[in-house]
């Protein structure tokens, strides 16, 4: 599986490291992914997400179920 969350569809960005004599050379940022498991009352079943901080903090804002429905729509998550 890629390193994309699954609810807010972040994935890694690009950009230089920059040393002292200001030479640049690439270097990927890559998003604070974690797998997390959480039980999804509409469906009475668990589920395992791949999701960001980001992608944490929209479940408990608006709800599981929300998210899900949004991130569907979007086309980040395909269940």
């Amino acid at each position: 599986m890629s390193k994309i969350c699954q609810i807010t569809g972040k994935k890694a960005m690009v950009g230089n490291n920059v040393s002292h004599s200001n030479r640049r050379t690439k270097r990927k940022f890559d998003v604070n992914l974690f797998t997390k498991r959480f039980y999804w009352v509409e469906q009475d079943t668990w589920i395992n997400l791949k999701i960001s901080a980001r992608g944490l903090r929209t479940i408990n804002k608006i709800g599981l179920n929300a998210a899900i429905e949004k991130a569907k729509e979007k086309g980040y998550l395909n269940m």
